[in-house]
């Protein structure tokens, strides 16, 4: 198994290590580093966010940024914690099980978890070594990546990325077990030591032939999701609707909105839920469709 693993991996470069994929951007940062006499640059691009959001910004801090009316109810979580501490804070803001946890300082879906018990909670405190947030659970059928940006000369920005998120699963054939098809389809495959112990009791379940399964409900593809080029889907009503948005978040002009949504419809109208913001460190993630 680890032999065809490497090969999919050598052959798919979104899977490469995040140093090889961004090495020759650092000749390029290191030159524009000389050419402006400072390290950190990049941090004008979006002033109310530490470094501009390149390293070490808080991901709670940049939520609290976000309008109200677009964002899922969310807490910071300071470790050390009990479960008892934890189950409090969540009656407090008004959150119930189950909930996304994740870390304040993190990326590429490092300890993104869905909880859906107090035996989770216990899971992750036992694992979680930094401070993490608790958010709503957004449960709406669609997610996506929207990359936006707005030079600070210009009344108005716009959208220059799209990325729609499809979320793995397998479809039955009425013949196969749960664990054939997941490691006969690559993608599942490098999900395998997640997988067997998420679905250690279904593993030789046969799926009807049809039956789609959604595996993982997580939107980042190192947990299997796939990347797909949506730029077909900007218009300039939804220009309009994310420039509304970002206009409301002080200091904000460069970087992609990971959202929820019910319907392409009210995706454009900004009618959506936003989980994140990533500043200029962000990748216009559209780009992985090629692989």
């Amino acid at each position: 198994m680890n032999v065809r693993n490497f090969f999919i991996k050598l052959f798919h470069w979104e899977y490469w290590p995040f140093g090889i994929i961004q090495f020759p951007i650092f000749f390029l940062w290191f030159w524009y580093a000389l050419r402006e006499r400072s390290l950190f640059y990049f941090s004008a691009s979006n002033p109310g966010i530490l470094t501009g959001g390149m390293m070490g910004e808080s991901k709670y801090e940049v939520l609290q940024l976000v309008p109200n009316e677009v964002k899922p109810i969310a807490i910071l979580i300071q470790v050390p914690a009990t479960r008892q501490q934890v189950l409090a804070q969540l009656q407090q803001a008004g959150l119930h099980l189950p909930v996304i946890f994740k870390p304040d300082m993190g990326e590429r879906g490092w300890m993104v978890r869905k909880i859906k018990t107090e035996a989770d909670i216990d899971q992750y405190l036992s694992e979680i070594k930094i401070n993490f947030i608790a958010q709503e659970l957004v449960d709406l059928p669609l997610e996506f990546g929207v990359y936006y940006l707005r030079f600070p000369s210009q009344p108005r920005g716009f959208v220059n990325s799209i990325t729609m998120k499809e979320f793995l699963s397998v479809t039955g054939d009425g013949i196969k077990t749960l664990q054939q098809l997941i490691l006969e389809k690559d993608r599942a495959r490098l999900q395998w030591n997640l997988l067997q112990v998420t679905y250690q009791s279904r593993l030789q379940t046969i799926l009807p032939a049809g039956q789609r399964m959604e595996l993982v409900s997580i939107g980042n593809h190192c947990l299997g999701t796939t990347f797909l080029n949506a730029n077909h889907l900007i218009t300039e009503q939804l220009n309009q609707s994310f420039d509304r948005i970002s206009q409301q978040i002080n200091g904000f002009y460069f970087g992609r909105y990971d959202l929820r949504c019910a319907t392409l419809k009210d995706l454009e109208d900004g009618h959506v839920k936003i989980v994140e913001l990533n500043g200029c460190g962000a990748e216009p993630a559209h780009i992985y469709e090629a692989v």
